[in-house]
């Protein structure tokens, strides 16, 4: 599941605050999750998947050797960013390509429109917020969370059965709530 601009923001904060307090730990896992962010970034901008490739390994060691310039009172996918835009700046220059990156894709390294997303994610959890919290639940730890029938009922010390049917009047409370149809 794909979290939420300031999730994965705090997050990725988190981890890298808690790598240059010396937890090697947070470091790697950190240097792992931007792994795929990374990629997804530069290959959206260059036609050979090598070339991305070579720039996330580029990316990570300057973010690695810069650790210490990150200021800390400011956004981490910020620094991130002007980082891999710097990287992918400097390739195009030796490769002869040139080519204009707005500083406006500052989200860009996290895929599509977050904002958008973002908004969707708000206005779902608006409408969960006013159903009874049994019903909320339900529908969170099925339709938000992911798990099976099978988990949330074991999570929530129900049977199957009784999760399958919650999840449904959920939905239809969920749906006379934003005014559609109940069927």
């Amino acid at each position: 599941m794909r979290q939420e601009p300031d999730t994965a923001e705090a997050a990725l904060k988190a981890l890298m605050l808690a790598g240059l307090a010396g937890d090697g730990a947070a470091y790697r896992a950190l240097l792992s999750r931007l792994t795929p962010y990374l990629r997804g970034y530069f290959a959206r901008r260059l036609s050979r998947a090598a070339e991305a490739e070579d720039l996330v390994q580029e990316t990570l060691i300057a973010i690695h050797t810069k650790r210490a310039s990150f200021d800390q009172a400011l956004p981490f996918t910020a620094w991130l960013h002007a980082i891999a835009r710097y990287k992918l700046i400097d390739h195009l220059r030796k490769s002869g390509i040139r080519a204009t990156l707005p500083l406006e894709e500052a989200e860009a390294v996290f895929g599509e429109s977050d904002s958008e997303a973002a908004e969707a994610s708000r206005d779902v959890r608006e409408l969960l917020a006013k159903l009874p919290d049994a019903k909320r639940i339900l529908l969170e730890k099925v339709k938000l969370e992911g798990l099976s029938t099978a988990e949330a009922a074991l999570s929530l010390g129900m049977s199957e059965s009784a999760v399958k049917v919650g999840v449904h009047r959920s939905l239809k409370a969920l749906m006379k709530l934003i005014g559609g149809r109940d069927d």
